[in-house]
C-alpha cells in the first residue's frame, strides 16, 4: 500500500467491479499489505490498467464495515466502496450469488427470490455508481464489470451523461425464457442499457440479451444495435450489444514458463506425486457450475472399471475456496470431500493418492508450475462464461505438449476448437474424453497445442481490451463504408507471388475457404437462371471440405434455395445466401450459435417495409423494359443486366435515388444489380462469423463484385483475398476469370492434400 491519490484526482478510465484487484493481508507488526487477488477478472484487467495514463479501479475491499481510504497499489488508483455486513449477506451472497448466479447458469441449482435482497442490490449498486462518477474526468470512460453491478450503468448516466459507459458481462446471459423468471427483470435490462456498449463472452449471450430487450421492453432492435427511446425531450440513444471473448496476459505467462525456479518446481511436483506416468489436473473455484462432481464421478468409474491404473496415473484437483457462507457451496464442499475420500479409500496405492485434493488458493507461480507438470487438464464446467484456466494452461505449454479436455458449455470452447470437446453432463462421454487424452500420441498433442497456442497468443487480454474500448470510442459515430484499395484497375502481383501465397496459406493449421458464386465459380450470363458452375471448382471445394482443419463456404447474393439448386453441395460445405441474411445447414463440428447473429430475423414491420420496397422496384422495372425484380426472404433486388439501351443505367439511378428515402434499409449496388435488404448484414459480416464458428486461423476468399469488398476490407495479414476480374479492390491478389479460379482451388486442394 502506498500513498493515497490526490483528493481531486480524476481519471480517463475508471473500472468498476465488485471487488478491488487486491486483498488485504495483515503483517506480523499489524501493518496491512495489499496483494493481488485471484480470479479471472483481476488477472485479465491488471495488465490493461497499467497501459493507461490515468486509470482507477472502484470496488469493494472484501471485508464488511468501513472502507479503507483510497490508495495506490501496483500502479493503480484504488477507491474502496464500503459494504455493511447486512449488505454483504443480501446484495452479494443473496441477490448476486443466490439469485442471479444460478439463474444465469441455466438454473443448475434453483435461484432464490427475496425482495429485501433486491433492495440491498439497488442500494449497493448506487454506492458503486456514485463512487465511479465522482472520479471520472469529463468525457472519460467508465467500464463496469459483471452481474453484481448491472444497475450501475444507468445510475452513472443519470448524473454523468458526458461519459462513455461500457458494461462487460463475464458470465453467461440466459435465454429469455429463463431470464423472464427474474422478478425485477426489466429494471436489470434498463440498468444495462444505460451503457453505450454491452459486451458478452459468447454470441449466444449477446443474442439472449437482445432477445430479452426486444421481448420484455419492446425496444427497436436492428442486428446488434438497440434503440433506447429518450424520455421527455431527450433524444433516443443507440446501444451496441457485442461479443468480446476475454483472454489472459500471455506475455506474463510466457515469462513465468521461462523462470528456472518454476521449471524446477514443475519437476518437483511430479516427484512429490511419485513420478506417475500421467498427471491429470483440474483447477476450479469450488462452485457447482464447474462440474467437479461430474468429473470425480467419471474418474471414480474409470478406476472402478480398471481403465486407469492409480499406480500410473494420478489426478490433482485444485478447488479454490469460494462463497463459503452460501449454503449451496458448503454442501458442495462436503460432497466433493466425501467423494475424494471414498475414491482414495477404494483405489489409492500406499504412499500415493488416486486423487490429490487441494482446497486452497495458489499464486500464479505455483499454478504455472502445476500447468507445466500436468499431462492433461480437465476444464469440464457445466456452464461457464469463458473459463480462463483453459487459456492459462495453453499459454503455459511452451513445449507444445499436454492435452486440454474442454466442456462445450464453456465460452472458451468457441475459440479453443483443437481441444478435446466434451459434454460434461454425459459421464460416459467424459470418461471417453479422459481416456483419449491420456492416450493421445505426442505428435497429435503437438499439432493440437500449436493451434491452441496460436489462438491464445494472437487474442490476448490486450487485444480483448483494445477491441472493447475501441468499440466504446466509436459508439454513436457513423460507420465508415470505405475499404482500403490495395489493387487499382487491373493491377495484379505476378503469378509467382500468388503461388507463394497459396503455399504459405496451405500450411496454416485451420483454414476457411470461402467464395462468391456468380463471376467466380460460374461465369456471369444474361439469364441468371441458366448459370452453370465450373464442376472442377466445385469438386475442389468438396474435396477441401472433407480435409481436417478446413472449412468451406459459398457466400452469394443469391437466395439460399437458388444457390443450393445451382451447386448441389454436400452438407460439409456451408451455403450463405442473400449476402449473409440466410445461412444454410452447418457441419456438426461447426459452432452454430456463432452464426445466429447473421440468421434471418424478420419482424412484421420489416415485412411491411419489404413489401413496399418490392412494389416500388416493380414500378421502376416496368418503366425500363428488361429490368427485373427478384424477391428474397429479407430483400428485394433490381436486376438491370437485360435492360434495353440506357435502361439499365437509368433504372439503377432511379433505384439509388429511391434508396435515399430509406434510412433504415441496407442498399448494396453491384454489377448491374441493386439490392435492398431490410436485415442489416453483409458478406463481410457473414465471413467473419463463419471464421469464428470454424475457429479458422486464416481465411481464403475469392470474389468479383463490389459486395465482396466487405470481405476483402476485413481480411488480416494472414488471410488471402483474391479478386476475380478487373476493378479497384482491397484484395491482395487478382486472377482473371473463373477458369483461373479453378486453378487456384485445385492447387489449394493439392497443397492441403500433400501437407
Amino acid at each position: 500500500m502506498t500513498e493515497a491519490p490526490r483528493p481531486d484526482a480524476l481519471h480517463e478510465l475508471v473500472v468498476v467491479a465488485n471487488r478491488l484487484p487486491v486483498d488485504a493481508r495483515t503483517l506480523p507488526d499489524g501493518a496491512t499489505e495489499w496483494v493481488t487477488s485471484p480470479g479471472g477478472l483481476v488477472t485479465a484487467m491488471e495488465s490493461v490498467m497499467r497501459t493507461v495514463d490515468s486509470g482507477a479501479w472502484v470496488g469493494w475491499a472484501g471485508s464488511a464495515g468501513e472502507a479503507p481510504e483510497p490508495f495506490e497499489a501496483d500502479g493503480m488508483s484504488l477507491y474502496p466502496v464500503a459494504l455493511a455486513q447486512e449488505e454483504v449477506e443480501k446484495y452479494y451472497e443473496g441477490f448476486s450469488n443466490a439469485t442471479l448466479w444460478p439463474l444465469y447458469h441455466d438454473v443448475i441449482v434453483d435461484p432464490e427470490f427475496h425482495r429485501t435482497w433486491w433492495d440491498a442490490y439497488v442500494a449497493a449498486n448506487r454506492r458503486f455508481a456514485k463512487a465511479a462518477a465522482a472520479v471520472t474526468e469529463p468525457g472519460g470512460i467508465v467500464w463496469v464489470h459483471d452481474y453484481q453491478l448491472q444497475l450501475v450503468p444507468q445510475m452513472i448516466r443519470e448524473t454523468r451523461s458526458d461519459v462513455r459507459i461500457g458494461f462487460f458481462n463475464h458470465i453467461p446471459f440466459p435465454p429469455v425464457e429463463l431470464f423472464s423468471q427474474l422478478p425485477k427483470r426489466n429494471q436489470i435490462l434498463r440498468g444495462l442499457l444505460g451503457s453505450d456498449v454491452v459486451g458478452f463472452q459468447r454470441e449466444s449471450d449477446a443474442q439472449n440479451f437482445v432477445a430479452a430487450v426486444r421481448k420484455l421492453l419492446g425496444h427497436h432492435v436492428d442486428g446488434q444495435r438497440i434503440t433506447v427511446p429518450g424520455l421527455g425531450s431527450a433524444p433516443a440513444r443507440e446501444v451496441v450489444a457485442h461479443t468480446f471473448p476475454i483472454s489472459i496476459d500471455t506475455q506474463a505467462v510466457s515469462a513465468l514458463t521461462e523462470d528456472e525456479q518454476i521449471r524446477a518446481r514443475a519437476r518437483q511436483l511430479r516427484e512429490d506425486l511419485g513420478n506417475p506416468e500421467k498427471i491429470v489436473l483440474g483447477v476450479d473455484r469450488l462452485d457447482y457450475t464447474k462440474g467437479i462432481r461430474h468429473r470425480l464421478k467419471a474418474w471414480g468409474e474409470l478406476l472402478n472399471d480398471g481403465a486407469v491404473d492409480p499406480r500410473e496415473v494420478v489426478m490433482v484437483q485444485v478447488a479454490t475456496p469460494s462463497r463459503e457462507r452460501v449454503e449451496a457451496y458448503r454442501q458442495l464442499r462436503d460432497e466433493v470431500e466425501l467423494t475424494v475420500g471414498r475414491i482414495n479409500g477404494d483405489h489409492a496405492p500406499i504412499g500415493r493418492p488416486a486423487v490429490s485434493y487441494l482446497h486452497r488458493s495458489f499464486d500464479r507461480r505455483e499454478m504455472t508450475a502445476l500447468f507445466m507438470a500436468a499431462d492433461v487438464v480437465l476444464v469440464t464446467a457445466l456452464r461457464d462464461g469463458m473459463n480462463l484456466v483453459a487459456k492459462e494452461y495453453v499459454a503455459s505449454r511452451a513445449d507444445e505438449q499436454g492435452v486440454l479436455v474442454l466442456s462445450e458449455f464453456a465460452g472458451a470452447a468457441d475459440e479453443l476448437r483443437a481441444a478435446i470437446r466434451v459434454n460434461p453432463h454425459d459421464i460416459d462421454d467424459l470418461k471417453s474424453a479422459i481416456l483419449r487424452a491420456l492416450k493421445l500420441p505426442e505428435e497429435e498433442q503437438r499439432e493440437a497445442m500449436t493451434s491452441l497456442r496460436r489462438q491464445v497468443v494472437d487474442h490476448d487480454v490486450q487485444a480483448w481490451a483494445h477491441a472493447f474500448l475501441q468499440e466504446l470510442e466509436q459508439v454513436g459515430r457513423p460507420e465508415s463504408t470505405t475499404v482500403p484499395v490495395r489493387l487499382a484497375g487491373n493491377e495484379a502481383p505476378g503469378p509467382d507471388a500468388l503461388a507463394a501465397a497459396l503455399e504459405a496459406f496451405a500450411e496454416v493449421p485451420r483454414i476457411l475457404v470461402a467464395s462468391d458464386f456468380d463471376g467466380v465459380l460460374a461465369p456471369i450470363v444474361a439469364d441468371r437462371h441458366a448459370v452453370e458452375a465450373d464442376h472442377r471448382s466445385l469438386g475442389a471445394l468438396r474435396e477441401l471440405a472433407e480435409m481436417d482443419g478446413a472449412a468451406v463456404a459459398l457466400v452469394s447474393g443469391r437466395a439460399l434455395t437458388n444457390l443450393d439448386h445451382h451447386t448441389r453441395m454436400p452438407s460439409s460445405v456451408v451455403l450463405v445466401g442473400s449476402h449473409g441474411a440466410e445461412v444454410g445447414a452447418l457441419p456438426p463440428w461447426m459452432h452454430a450459435e456463432v452464426l445466429d447473429s447473421a440468421a434471418l430475423t424478420m419482424t412484421e414491420e420489416k415485412e411491411h417495409l419489404l413489401a413496399s420496397i418490392t412494389r416500388t422496384l416493380h414500378r421502376i422495372a416496368a418503366a425500363h423494359p428488361g429490368a427485373e425484380v427478384e424477391t428474397k426472404p429479407a430483400a428485394a433486388v433490381l436486376h438491370t443486366r437485360n435492360a434495353r439501351g440506357r435502361g439499365g443505367t437509368n433504372a439503377t439511378e432511379a433505384a439509388l435515388e429511391y434508396a435515399q428515402t430509406l434510412p433504415d434499409v441496407t442498399v448494396t449496388p453491384g454489377k448491374e444489380v441493386v439490392e435492398f435488404s431490410v436485415v442489416d448484414t453483409s458478406k463481410g459480416i457473414a465471413v467473419e462469423a463463419l471464421a469464428r464458428a470454424s475457429a479458422a486461423d486464416a481465411i481464403l476468399y475469392l470474389g468479383d463484385d463490389v459486395t465482396d469488398e466487405s470481405v476483402f476490407g476485413r481480411l488480416g495479414e494472414r488471410d488471402l483475398g483474391i479478386k476475380v476480374g478487373e476493378g479497384d479492390t482491397a484484395a491482395h491478389h487478382r486472377v482473371a476469370d473463373p477458369e483461373a479460379v479453378r486453378e487456384v482451388l485445385t492447387r489449394m486442394a493439392e497443397l492441403r492434400r500433400s501437407a
